[in-house]
């Protein structure tokens, strides 16, 4: 019987979608790439998913997160991610953490319950925690580095931290886990050079617009990074993909494979039959 999923069972198989529905993933971070994770994982009927953000959107989110719209902003990226859900899928389970990640919370959280965890946010010590938290429970994680001044996401590319380069998110990762023993980390970065932003007085570091009731406001970072509507939502498709794969342990190559079998067997029918006619 035709569903919402049909299409999806076509590239996967039936099985690996009726598994994903047991499957449990974390989202740390719900902005330009972590809304794009949300979205993608529910459109592929992951069956309970962790949001965990404290912040607010911004209309300085509008061109590039997802979840931002006129109508949501000033609202919890959270329970506008939620809301979103239920509209895609109503039996998918949410849960929803107004939190700003640290490692000062980390005892919240229990990463053994979950299947996958992402990281999707900016800041180096609390990816660091997630990251470790889950190497601990032995849950799989992927991490996401920077996206911010960049416009070309056909650079994006998934590979181990260790064979990242010229992305100073990653160096300082890179330091940062060599340090504690970790040996590989599945990661998703950008070759492309970071572009330096143009100095202007039109910033939030200058005019912060932040909606009412923002912990974290603009004006109290250090840097600002401009952004696009191209690599962060991008980033975030490419992280729910490999999550998908990993979660049903999918090798399209077989398919393809059996594909090639096929459209072999099919012209060694052909031709045999053509010689038969003649």
């Amino acid at each position: 019987m035709l569903n919402q999923y049909s299409r999806m069972e076509l590239v996967f198989g039936p099985e690996a979608v009726k598994l994903l529905r047991e499957k449990r993933v974390a989202i740390f971070g719900i902005g330009g790439v972590g809304g794009s994770v949300v979205e993608a994982l529910a459109r592929s009927g992951v069956g309970t998913l962790d949001l965990i953000d404290d912040d607010r959107i911004c209309l300085t989110n509008l061109n590039r997160q997802l979840l931002a719209t006129r109508k949501t902003v000033g609202k919890y990226k959270v329970d506008v991610a939620a809301e979103r859900v239920a509209d895609l899928d109503p039996t998918i389970t949410v849960n929803t953490h107004k939190t700003f990640y640290l490692p000062e919370n980390a005892s919240e959280f229990d990463f053994s319950a979950y299947d996958y965890v992402v990281d999707c946010i900016d800041t180096v010590s609390g990816k660091i925690s997630i990251i470790m938290e889950a190497i601990a429970c032995g849950t799989p994680v992927i991490s996401v580095m920077g996206c911010g001044n960049r416009i070309d996401p056909t650079k994006l590319t998934v590979t181990d931290i260790y064979k990242t380069s010229g992305d100073p998110l990653a160096r300082v990762m890179r330091y940062e886990l060599r340090k504690r023993h970790v040996k590989k980390l599945k990661v998703v970065y950008s070759t492309e050079p970071a572009i330096r932003p143009i100095d202007t007085d039109n910033s939030c570091l200058h005019h912060c617009i932040c909606p009412p009731g923002t912990t974290r406001k603009c004006t109290e970072r250090r840097d600002l990074p401009g952004s696009t509507a191209f690599v962060p939502p991008a980033a975030g498709a490419i992280a729910a993909s490999v999550i998908v794969r990993d979660l049903t342990q999918f090798d399209p190559s077989v398919r393809t494979k059996q594909g090639l079998g096929d459209a072999k067997a099919k012209k060694k029918q052909s031709d045999a039959q053509k010689k038969t006619e003649n």
